[in-house]
């Protein structure tokens, strides 16, 4: 048997990546004789016999997969070594559903061992040492599974990762372990291996995909209905691990966030695309409900203007959401006198046949909004040229205004298109749009495949209010937080950080024509309230993100990989934050439930102009 520092200089010969494959290959593949789990997995991220052969590697199976892309079966040595950072369990994939082998059976698994990157290489996922191409032997049958290792708030460190290696561009797949002070360390030193946890809280709804979020660390951050905030770059909550089943999809619990999965949830711990490290569940804990409920917001007074943004999700006219999102504008937000849509599709959704109309669908929602008991709202808008806004192909998604026409009323200035920019002027001292609606810079490349903001007037009372909607390009192509590379790359927000220098720009030219005017810039921002984007957006003190007015544990519109962190802002210029008495309200009623019918939680202003 080699020794693992002989190994190790083995792994030092591993040289190419195999995107369609994604493994990781020694450029001279080699051959090992009996080896352990324990000297398959080693102390670092990459397995010291990555693209060897192995021999007679013995174990017991825990878990068979049966379904999707990944079939196999994880193996565990019943009789671990005296090092934590070195994994007691791997997978074995067979491509195929795993036949011969039964839980409990003792095996000996000869094959070669692999690293698969779930995702793609370009994904910068942290990879799954696997053994592939098996020979299996069943050696004996009926045997008792190894110990689960129970993961808790006193197991799991506080501190999430280690810094990347900057020799080798911030990976930190060659680091020595270290369970004991990195959360992803623990996690990676028990991959493959049996884990538990018991009486968890769920703080990421069951998804379409029969997964949610829970967390170990029940006092981390907590959201006042039970999720984890995230606050900051630096506040990963390595309490989170996602759990999935090994069972029938149909036995899955329907969480909302703020349940409890009691008792034991335990299976093998794995690593996939979607969320990183993963308790595939062969036993699930009973959901216990905490009667989550929709949140209603205040209805605003005579004198207040409520102004509100709202991500649809894609909403065309095949939609069946109609009636619950009129629902939940009438009932939960109270028919804000202004809403600012976003992703509102053309007249045929994702038919990609030229169509980049949006009546039907604003005027299908419009009715819907009156057959729930609401007002008769108007609407502005403008729509895309086809293809040119990003988001669904075919979808053709962007910024609409609602408008209750008893409340406030739009000025029209016409001209207004798919290209040609609005800008500000002077009328008697106040400022002006050229254009109402219009919109920002539509031409610069900042907007390139992304949603242009929509500019318009309004006045309310007698008094002007300036209003963006805006959809700042999408975090698509971000690292994830249990990325391989640390600290994660975040290279989506390079387009929306100048975007929000353009919409400020533009702020700053109404606040220099007319320095009282009250500005509102809302909307998907697709970033946090501490980001470099919100900073940018905010300026000099132009503009503020009215979130910030929230506690801590209200400071969220998506649920992300059990994160409840912020992605949609009303920002406001300085009249109304120090002038007008404004209120804020982040209404809970999609990201936290199973049924949601969009992935954002509106949120809503009221304040006297």
């Amino acid at each position: 048997m080699p020794s693992k520092s002989s190994a190790r200089l083995a792994a030092l010969t591993v040289a190419a990546v195999c995107s369609a494959a994604s493994t990781i290959v020694l450029t001279t593949p080699a051959h090992a004789d009996s080896v352990r789990i324990h000297d398959v997995q080693g102390n670092t991220r990459i397995s010291p016999f990555a693209g060897q052969q192995v021999t007679d590697v013995t174990g017991i199976v825990t878990g068979i997969r049966t379904y999707g892309s990944s079939r196999g079966f994880w193996i565990q040595d019943p009789d671990p070594d005296a090092d934590p950072a070195t994994s007691e369990g791997v997978f074995v994939f067979t491509s195929s559903t795993p036949k011969g082998v039964a839980v409990g059976d003792s095996v000996t698994v000869s094959g070669t061992v692999s690293e698969y990157v779930p995702g793609g290489t370009a994904s910068g996922n942290q990879s799954l040492t696997e053994i592939t191409k098996p020979t299996t032997t069943v050696v004996s049958s009926g045997n008792r599974l190894p110990a689960a290792t129970t993961v808790d708030a006193r197991s799991v460190p506080a501190a999430y990762a280690p810094a990347g290696d900057a020799a080798a561009n911030g990976s930190i797949n060659a680091l020595p372990l270290k369970p004991a002070k990195y959360a992803l360390d623990h996690y990676e030193a028990l991959e493959g291996m049996t884990v538990r946890v018991t009486d968890t809280r769920v703080v990421g709804a069951t998804d379409p995909y029969t997964a949610l979020w829970v967390t170990v660390k029940p006092h981390e951050n907590r959201t006042r209905n039970g999720g984890t905030v995230y606050g900051s770059y630096d506040a990963q909550n390595t309490g989170r691990l996602q759990i999935q089943s090994l069972g029938a999809t149909a036995d899955f619990p329907k969480a909302n966030v703020g349940d409890t999965l009691t008792g034991t949830t335990a299976g093998p711990l794995d690593y996939n695309q979607f969320g990183g490290y993963t308790l595939v569940a062969s036993e699930l804990g009973t959901l216990k409900s905490a009667g989550l409920k929709r949140e209603t917001t205040s209805k605003q007074r005579s004198s207040e203007l409520a102004v509100a943004t709202y991500n649809v999700e894609n909403l065309d006219p095949t939609d069946n959401t109609f009636a619950e999102h009129a629902s939940a504008i009438v009932n939960n937000l109270k028919s804000p006198d202004i809403v600012s849509l976003e992703e509102i599709q053309d007249n045929n959704g994702a038919t990609n046949d030229g169509t980049v109309a949006a009546d039907q669908t604003m005027t299908k929602l419009i009715d819907a909004i009156v057959a729930a008991g609401g007002p008769t709202y108007d609407w502005r808008s403008i729509d895309p040229a086809d293809k040119a806004d990003g988001g669904e192909p075919g979808g053709n998604i962007r910024q609409a205004f609602l408008f209750n026409p008893e409340r406030v009323s739009f000025t029209d200035r016409a001209g207004g298109d798919a290209t040609t920019a609005t800008g500000v002027t002077k009328i008697r001292g106040k400022a002006h749009l050229t254009l109402s609606p219009g919109r920002i810079a539509p031409a610069d490349e900042a907007w390139k495949n992304s949603r242009k903001p929509l500019a318009g007037e309004f006045v309310f009372r007698g008094r002007t209010v300036f209003v963006i909607a805006n959809h700042f390009n999408s975090k698509g192509g971000d690292q994830g937080l249990t990325s391989q590379y640390q600290p994660p790359a975040r290279s989506s927000e390079t387009q929306r950080h100048q975007q929000a220098t353009l919409v400020n720009a533009f702020v700053k030219d109404i606040l220099d024509t007319q320095k009282n005017a009250d500005v509102i810039a809302l909307g998907d921002i697709n970033d946090f309230e501490f980001s470099g984007t919100t900073r940018l957006l905010e300026g000099r003190g132009e503009l503020w993100s009215a979130i910030k007015s929230l506690p801590r544990s209200e400071r969220y519109s998506y649920v992300y990989q059990g994160n409840s962190q912020v992605l949609d802002q009303i920002l406001i210029s300085p009249s109304i934050r120090r002038d007008c008495d404004f209120e804020y309200d982040s209404v809970h009623v999609n990201a936290e439930f199973n049924d949601q019918i969009s992935d954002h939680d509106p949120q809503v202003l009221r304040f006297r102009p």
